[in-house]
């Protein structure tokens, strides 16, 4: 029953919305019903769902890119003290500029033909910080009496991170990518946005060119298919977790 209570929730929200809108005759315009949104999903459906697929494609990359880049410099931090106390105020300052306040500059930088190297750009940078928080947070929980025994045995550091500190990331780095991959699509969303082109073609460029048209009901169907795909992407992340940490501790 617990499973079905959000599925009721949904459809109860729905009949309001539906019956509201016809009662009070709201504009199409301003706000269309269900019914009208699932005709435009209907409609535009391919369109929708090969943007979709442009916007997810970006928020893959991004996602690849800001792993590569974030456990490379966590390991590093992990290597030097030094290198720790030059590298994590920089990363705390990507985490904390607003993504929309530089997409102007990395579309200038990027080439403004070439649009969609400043998307991934601005994916990467969304996507960077809860990687690289969850992997220096891992490289410093390896169990203590561990360290002291690597230290006995006289291992160097590398030794260190790739036999201990890495294999005790494992949880971390799990949960780092499930939260990074959502911001990455998040970022590919609003890198969309800031962009404005039709050059383009992800789902926020459909909800722009829909909104310039007053076409609300493909607008919210726009919404739809993306909230569908971060559902979906959520799942997938949380099925790897799970398999993750089933290996990490059968190990």
């Amino acid at each position: 029953m617990s499973r079905l209570a959000p599925l009721v929730l949904l459809a109860v929200l729905l009949a309001g919305w539906e019956i509201a809108c016809r009662a009070m005759q709201v504009p199409a315009y301003f706000l269309p019903p269900p019914s009208a949104v699932a005709m435009a999903l209907r409609d535009h459906l391919p369109t929708l769902v090969s943007a979709a697929g442009h916007t997810l494609s970006t928020a893959v990359i991004a996602l690849v890119i800001a792993s590569l880049i974030a456990q490379a410099l966590a390991i590093l931090t992990a290597l030097s003290p030094l290198l720790d106390r030059a590298i994590r105020p920089l990363a705390s300052v990507v985490q904390v500029t607003p993504v929309v306040a530089i997409a102007p500059l990395l579309l200038i930088w990027a080439g403004l033909d070439h649009p969609g190297r400043a998307l991934v750009a601005l994916a990467v940078l969304v996507a960077f910080f809860p990687i690289f928080s969850g992997a220096t947070a891992g490289l410093r929980a390896a169990d203590p009496d561990l360290e002291r025994l690597f230290t006995l045995y006289g291992a160097g550091r590398w030794q260190r991170v790739a036999r201990l500190r890495l294999p005790s990331a494992v949880p971390f780095l799990l949960e780092g990518h499930k939260v990074g991959a959502g911001l990455a699509l998040i970022g590919a969303v609003v890198a969309e946005f800031g962009a404005g082109s039709g050059k383009v073609q992800g789902l926020a460029w459909q909800m722009l060119d829909a909104g310039n048209k007053l076409q609300t009901a493909r607008m919210i169907a726009a919404l739809v298919v993306l909230g569908a795909m971060g559902v979906a992407l959520h799942a997938l992340l949380e099925a790897v977790e799970r398999a993750g940490l089933k290996w990490w501790r059968g190990r």
